[in-house]
């Protein structure tokens, strides 16, 4: 009996992928994607909204972008995400439509067909790639989930809560 050869993907098969579907690559894995709803984008602009006025207001350093906007978060052709928000504070890791490398922050916002990818699949990926921080927003139950990858840290809060920016001294969000 033949053991069964596993087949890993490239950006090339992301980028041979029929015109109108989603996915993303990570680990040489294909994750296919179904495209948001209006509540999981209303979230989205909110939360990319605030954390802009905040960037721009601070005279900080860093750029936030939304998906899709590709990343590739390794120096091979194995990873390709698309992650809801991306904030990029070293210029250098960015072309006009992609960032090379880890982004400094990455919020992921679950939807029903997402949530095993991004709290489990995406959770490791990112922290493997060095993202210095990674939050889970998730509407259904109400809750943030953080990760302070650089302190070792998670935390969770409800949407009520002034929630910590680990990347940003000071800044706090409140999503209610």
């Amino acid at each position: 009996m033949a053991l069964s050869q596993e087949s890993f993907y490239t950006m090339k098969d992301i980028y041979g992928t029929p015109e109108g579907e989603r996915a993303e690559l990570i680990n040489g894995r294909i994750h296919y994607t179904t495209p948001p709803g209006r509540e999981h984008q209303k979230l989205v602009l909110s939360l990319a909204m605030k954390i802009s006025a905040y960037v721009e207001g601070s005279s900080g350093t860093g750029e936030v972008l939304v998906a899709p906007f590709t990343v590739i978060l390794n120096e091979d052709d194995r990873t390709y995400v698309e992650p809801d928000i991306s904030v990029i504070c070293s210029p250098g890791k960015l072309s006009e439509d992609v960032c090379y490398g880890a982004p400094d922050w990455i919020i992921e916002v679950v939807s029903p067909g997402s949530k095993y990818v991004d709290y489990s699949t995406k959770l490791f990926a990112y922290r493997a790639a060095q993202v210095r921080e990674y939050w889970i927003v998730d509407p259904i139950k109400g809750r943030i989930t953080t990760y302070y990858f650089e302190k070792d840290r998670t935390d969770e809060y409800d949407f009520t809560d002034h929630v910590p920016v680990g990347i940003f001294s000071g800044f706090y969000i409140n999503l209610a």
